[in-house]
């Protein structure tokens, strides 16, 4: 019966009641009454139908109500994420008990020239997976006081399920079940140390976030098998590099080696470019534990002074990795480069390789930008001069192509031997760091281009072509800011950005709009559909030279070995790969994204840390942002902080979206995006991760002596 109902819903296109429901399916009897509401209500249940007040019946996708996933914020407001659509601001007065990650059903009630407005009117879909917190006992009872203050439930553990759990320990605590509206009945899992401890910080987060910092027994089964040195048999069938020139450049403190490098330049003049990737999939098989839990974390997590690794460090630092003077397993792709960029001939093997020494960005940023030649690395400066040259060529074919270079600064977290951040600084990107990034890049375009032409199930790295909408309010941005720049937001193609970012270098504001411009484009993330990738002006790419740290590119290393070195290409496998990838590739994206918005957080956590110990001081910045509330000052080491309206001259302040300013009511004194001022820190909050700046030092005297 479901499916007659939905047919009759979709032909009709209208609301029907249970008495039309009745005559249309020749109801007689009771019981086929009954089943006629069992259907109506799993129906209903799914989402496949909806129920209005007058319990008319119509299909869900004809209703003015949406389904979403619902983003909340820690003030109680909160936004519902809707495929194809804005997003839609929920007030917190609207929120009908929903928490942050609830799938809900909205219902859109305004819209205005801003956004969408609306109100939950049924949580679908809640979720609770293992939560962080500080252990606290009030009037006896045990409750964990959650350190994502977007969710917005309690959670009381009884004494026999807190574990020794005393108050003040950061928990994990898993949610056992509901006791009564939003509070829920929870056991600890595990005690993280005190809030104090150190290192407790940053192990909070990665915990809340789903990531963690063990590996379980099957893995560490399976570790024992693991071998400590390439085996002589193993070396079957694989091209013997170990004689050529090659070798690493990494940062300083760099132990997961993925990628290593040989040049040479060619009689008639061409370069020949090797890239040299550790052969992860030999020792990680599919379906192993090994394998689920590097699928499972999906990359490997980079936070403040720590590192989080996909795979165990008997592999990622060991086996693995291509430590200088030792025999590895790699897959190579040896490419020909002519004067022009393009890759007139290329080959794609395994190989055994032994890379004769490990050098740093920082060394080799010597030999090319000081002409300084660090001891060691004399017999290997002709080969990094070769590099530069193939490095130039490739960037500026790139260039030419359209390549966007946002050339945006990052940031580094500075830490002590207990972890607490000590300072906070720019990341410097020097030669080094661009050459290995070009050849990198080459690299991946090579692979995929050469599957992508078999026409065989694949990984692609895609980046979509920006919304319209979006270039053309940068676009406007722009202009209000009094700079002119030639470009239509009708005209999307990589080249016009780039153009576009090339008239704004120079101008004082350019960091902060080349964030924004960038932030107006869409992600970039793995699927089976190549679609190409906007951002470097590429038609064709994957990611295939980090198996260490990313599960997409170790999967792109299992398909060279099942179509390239295997010669598996039968319908069976086809089809296999073909109903599995969309699913894989969503995973892996959802695991990037989320590994990004823990290292923003932890980023956040520790500059506040930082800004504690600053309270008082001057700092010149730029107003980078704009709220209801107030305006974010971005420090040129990029610390962010707000300067609440309140603390602004003493007049009411609001904000004109429509010329990035915020006026004074009386004075009628305005600040805009773009404008650099002087700030004084007023506060900084480790836990909350925020950091609140002033103006006026005499207005906010009381308060800094308060907090400082």
């Amino acid at each position: 019966m479901k499916e007659q109902i939905l047919e009759l819903l979709k032909k009709e296109a209208k609301a029907f009641s249970i008495e039309e429901l009745e005559d249309v399916f020749h109801v007689k009897t009771a019981q086929e009454l009954t089943d006629l509401m069992k259907t109506l209500n799993e129906l209903e249940e799914t989402l496949q139908i909806y129920r209005t007040k007058k319990d008319h019946y119509m299909l869900f996708q004809n209703s003015h109500l949406k389904i979403g996933k619902f983003i909340g914020h820690k003030k109680g407001f909160g936004f519902v994420d809707i495929e194809g659509t804005e997003d839609v601001y929920i007030a917190s007065s609207n929120t009908n008990g929903a928490i942050d990650g609830d799938q809900v059903i909205v219902e859109i009630t305004s819209k205005n020239k801003l956004d969408l407005e609306g109100r939950i009117v049924r949580i679908t879909k809640r979720d609770l997976k293992d939560m962080v917190g500080e252990y606290q006992v009030q009037d006896g009872i045990g409750y964990i006081d959650l350190d994502d203050e977007k969710v917005k439930i309690r959670i009381e553990i009884d004494q026999n399920l807190s574990h020794g759990a005393v108050p003040g320990h950061k928990v994990l605590v898993k949610v056992l079940n509901k006791l009564k509206g939003n509070t829920y009945k929870g056991e600890v899992l595990r005690i993280l140390g005190h809030k104090d401890d150190p290192g407790v910080d940053i192990l909070s987060i990665m915990l809340k976030m789903g990531i963690h910092d063990e590996f379980d027994e099957k893995v560490e089964e399976q570790l024992k098998n693991i071998p400590s040195e390439v085996k002589k048999e193993e070396l079957e069938g694989r091209t013997d590099l170990r004689k050529e020139v090659i070798f690493t450049i990494d940062g300083d403190d760099t132990k997961d080696i993925d990628d290593a490098i040989s040049i040479e330049q060619l009689p008639n003049g061409n370069y020949k470019l090797g890239v040299h990737i550790a052969d992860v999939s030999h020792y990680v098989k599919e379906g192993s534990p090994l394998d689920l839990e590097a699928f499972e974390r999906g990359t490997s997590n980079y936070l403040a002074n720590s590192v989080v690794p996909m795979l165990p460090h008997e592999l990622s630092n060991g086996i693995c990795s291509l430590n200088p003077n030792v025999d590895r397993l790699a897959q190579s792709c040896v490419m020909e480069i002519n004067e022009k960029g393009t890759v007139v001939d290329y080959d794609i093997f395994r190989s055994v390789i032994r890379s004769n020494i490990q050098m740093t960005y920082k060394k080799v940023n010597m030999i090319l930008e000081k002409n300084t030649i660090p001891e060691g690395y004399e017999p290997f400066v002709n080969h990094l001069h070769l590099l530069k040259n193939v490095s130039d060529i490739l960037r500026k074919m790139k260039t030419e192509r359209g390549n966007i270079d946002f050339d945006l600064d990052e940031a580094k977290i500075v830490v002590d031997e207990d972890g607490k951040c000590i300072d906070v600084v720019l990341r410097n990107r020097g030669t080094g760091e661009k050459i290995i990034e070009d050849c990198m890049i080459v690299a991946n375009e090579t692979v995929a281009t050469h599957i992508y032409n078999m026409g065989l199930p694949f990984v692609y790295r895609v980046h979509g072509t920006p919304n319209e909408e979006k270039i053309a309010d940068f676009l406007r941005f722009v202009s209000v800011l009094g700079y002119k720049v030639t470009g239509k937001a009708s005209n999307i193609h990589p080249k016009a950005i780039q153009q576009i970012l090339d008239q704004l270098k120079g101008k004082k504001e350019f960091p902060m709009l080349s964030s924004i411009l960038l932030r107006s484009m869409q992600k970039a993330v793995y699927d089976s559909n190549n679609i190409g990738h906007f951002g470097i002006a590429s038609k064709c790419y994957t990611h295939f030279t980090s198996p260490i740290r990313r599960y997409p590119d170790l999967m792109v290393h299992r398909f060279l070995d099942l179509y390239l070195f295997e010669h598996q290409m039968d319908s069976e496998t086809i089809d296999y790969w073909e109903r599995k990838l969309p699913i894989m590739t969503e995973h892996c994206s959802e695991r990037e994204r989320n590994a990004i918005e823990c290292e923003r957080e932890v980023d956040s956590m520790k500059m506040a840390e930082y800004m504690e110990d600053h309270i008082g001081e001057h700092f010149k910045g730029m107003i980078v942002g704009a709220t209801t509330f107030g305006l974010f000052v971005q420090l040129p080491n990029l610390i962010e902080g707000l300067v609440r309206y309140e603390n602004l001259d003493g007049d009411f302040y609001t904000y004109d979206d429509s010329t990035f300013t915020a006026y004074g009511k009386k004075n009628k004194k305005g600040y805009r995006l773009g404008d650099e001022i002087e700030v004084i820190v007023i506060d900084a909050n480790k836990e909350s991760h925020t950091i609140d700046f002033a103006l006026d030092r005499k207005e906010n005297e009381e308060l800094i002596n308060q907090k400082g």
